[in-house]
């Protein structure tokens, strides 16, 4: 056989073999519930079989269902019972509840045939509700570090839905740097996601960032206003004074005309 057909043979044998296998990734949290359906079903379906694989190799059957048998649906094992359905029509397998131990392979078998559709279920322990840590910033009081410190994907948004840049920080997480704006309602979150669920942070307000400097700047604009009220009454009353002064001087002089 020339190199040439060989070639297309193998490109062909490839392409055959890898649509001949459909595999669908799914992240679920714990607690949660996963459905699982098949692409298209038999209508004349008289069998039904949902089987898991661990990750260790170890094949069991979740979900039975045969058209012929008094029984009906059966779930031989006891990590699917309680907590899993079949729908015998569309051939959709429900688990709730879910564990770690419930993910690995998927795979269905009708009219005692394995299909080609399997499903990979991947189920994650919730990630925790994230806290911020502060880092003041020595000789900078209007600027201070956030910090995420967490394994997970991180997404950084201000008190405006915008999402922030973080910055990697050692050993693990991100960082933001902020500014003060003069605004105290400004805030920022930091939210957890592992693919499977997401948690938020509580918002950290600029007023709790910056007390010192805000601080600073009540008691700068209380001594404006101190300053106001001590000095201005007394010039208003010396400007007074002098006015009514020069206006009597000018009404008790006397013109000589010539």
């Amino acid at each position: 056989m020339p190199l040439r057909c060989l070639m297309l043979v193998t490109i062909c044998v490839v392409l055959i073999t890898t649509e001949a296998v459909s595999d669908e990734n799914v992240k679920k949290a714990v607690g949660e519930e996963v459905s699982l359906r098949p692409a298209r079903i038999d209508p004349l379906v008289s069998s039904i079989i949902w089987k898991h694989r661990n990750s260790s190799g170890f094949v069991v059957k979740a979900i039975e269902w045969d058209k012929d048998d008094d029984d009906g649906v059966n779930i031989p094992n006891q990590r699917f019972k309680g907590i899993t359905t079949l729908d015998e029509k569309t051939g959709q397998i429900t688990i709730t509840n879910l564990t770690v131990k419930h993910g690995g392979l998927y795979t269905i078998d009708i009219n005692n045939k394995e299909q080609e559709q399997r499903f990979n279920l991947k189920v994650m322990e919730k990630v925790l509700k994230p806290v911020i840590k502060l880092k003041k910033i020595e000789g900078n009081p209007d600027v201070m570090y956030l910090i995420c410190e967490y394994s997970e994907t991180i997404i950084w948004r201000n008190s405006s839905g915008e999402i922030l840049i973080g910055s990697l920080h050692h050993p693990k997480g991100e960082f933001i740097t902020v500014k003060f704006t003069g605004n105290p309602d400004n805030f920022y979150t930091c939210t957890l996601d592992n693919g499977a669920s997401t948690e938020t942070s509580d918002p950290v307000y600029e007023r709790e960032l910056f007390k010192d400097f805000w601080g600073f700047v009540i008691a700068s604009v209380g001594m404006v206003f101190i300053i106001l009220f001590l000095f201005i009454p007394p010039c208003h009353d010396y400007c007074a004074d002098c006015c009514r002064r020069h206006k009597t001087s000018q009404s008790g002089m006397t013109f000589v005309s010539e």
